[in-house]
This record gives structure tokens, C-alpha cells and sequence, in this order.
């Protein structure tokens, strides 16, 4: 492995490493609002409500991410709407995850014992009361290690938004293995980046989950 010439092009990989943050978090954040929206739809009693989120559970769950990437990038502008690479980015993975999370935070809110609805009920609080002061807050806690395997799956699909033109880390590792032909310093310093950045933030939702569990 050439040492001078991996230490050469660490800039250009770690600024483009930036980039692979920011749709990932602002990917988790609408995607994370999105999914709260639909795990409420999903434990609705109304029928209507709830066949419509398994309805998105159903497209999103039952699709590769890539082809919703595909479809977002390269099929809409053949209905009039063109999306830049990182607005296709930052949808398509803000769809995809929204449908998983659903999934988490409904079982995050399901597992809450009835007693506290009854409890918040006695008090005279509202459904909206009893869901955002009561249920919520519980339920944060326990999805918290779920969504941090989330969060760092996210991290990693970012990749694939590389098809579609993107250059965040992976599509600039591309470019620079294509540019030099130097593919294994360039592969293995895109892993070693990846592996840090995941590695940093697993260490943070550890912290964070130890903090809320003394609570």
C-alpha cells in the first residue's frame, strides 16, 4: 500500500466524508418525523389511516433502496420533475428509513404498559397530552439502541447514492480509483473512514443510552 499517496488524496476523501455525514443526518431527522407521523397512523383505529402507512411500509420495505434512488433521479424527470443529486439523495433516503423506523418507534410505543394511559387517563390529560408527555419520552428510551443501528445503517447506505451521481465518500473514491488506478489505497482508505465514522458515532448512542438508562 502506498503510504505517500494515500496520505495524498486522505483530504479529498475526508472532505467528501462531510458530505456522507450530512445526508445522513439530515436523512435520520425527516425520516425520523416522517416515521413518528406513521407509526401513529399505524396504531390508528381508524382502518383507512392505518391501510394507507402499511400501504408506504409495504412500497418502501418491499423495494431495494437503489431502485427508489433510480426511480426518484431518473424516472420523475420523465414526468416533469427533476431533482439534483443530493435533493434525490436526501428523499429517497429520508422514504426508505421512515419505513423502518415506523417500525421501531410503533414498537417502542406498544411496548409502554397500558397502566400509563390509564394513569394519564385518571389525570384527565388529553391523547395528545398522555402521547407527548408520557408515552413519548418512555418510548424514546427504549428505541434508542434500535435507532442507533439505524443511524449507522443509514450511514452506510449513503453509498448508494453514489449511482446517482452524488459524490459523497464512496463516489469520490470511486472517482479517485478511476482517476489513478490506484483502487486498493483507495477502497482501503474509503473502509478505514467508514469504519471510523461508524465507530464514532456507535460510542455516542452507547453514552446516550447509558445517560437516559439511569433515568
Amino acid at each position: 500500500m502506498n503510504l505517500q499517496f494515500t496520505l495524498s488524496k486522505l483530504p479529498t476523501m475526508l472532505t467528501a466524508s462531510l458530505m456522507t455525514i450530512e445526508l445522513t443526518v439530515l436523512s435520520l431527522i425527516f425520516g425520523t418525523i416522517l416515521a413518528v407521523i406513521i407509526a401513529f397512523m399505524r396504531i390508528s383505529k381508524n382502518k383507512l389511516i392505518k391501510n394507507i402507512a402499511r400501504f408506504y411500509l409495504w412500497i418502501f420495505r418491499g423495494t431495494p433502496l437503489i431502485l427508489q434512488l433510480f426511480f426518484l433521479y431518473y424516472a420523475l424527470p420523465t414526468w416533469g420533475i427533476t431533482l439534483s443529486p443530493f435533493a434525490a439523495a436526501v428523499i429517497g433516503l429520508s422514504l426508505n428509513s421512515a419505513a423502518y423506523t415506523a417500525e421501531i418507534v410503533r414498537g417502542g410505543i406498544i411496548s409502554i404498559h397500558e397502566g400509563q394511559y390509564e394513569a394519564a387517563n385518571v389525570l384527565g390529560m388529553t391523547y395528545r397530552q398522555t402521547m407527548f408527555e408520557i408515552i413519548l419520552p418512555q418510548t424514546i428510551r427504549n428505541i434508542l439502541p434500535a435507532m442507533g443501528n439505524q443511524f449507522i445503517g443509514m450511514l452506510k447506505d449513503t453509498s448508494l447514492v453514489s449511482t446517482i451521481a452524488m459524490v459523497e465518500l464512496m463516489r469520490q473514491a470511486q472517482l479517485v480509483g478511476s482517476a489513478t488506478f490506484k483502487y486498493t489505497e483507495v477502497y482501503i482508505t474509503a473502509a478505514l473512514i467508514y469504519l471510523l465514522l461508524t465507530s464514532v458515532f456507535s460510542y455516542v448512542f452507547s453514552k446516550m443510552e447509558s445517560k437516559l438508562s439511569i433515568y
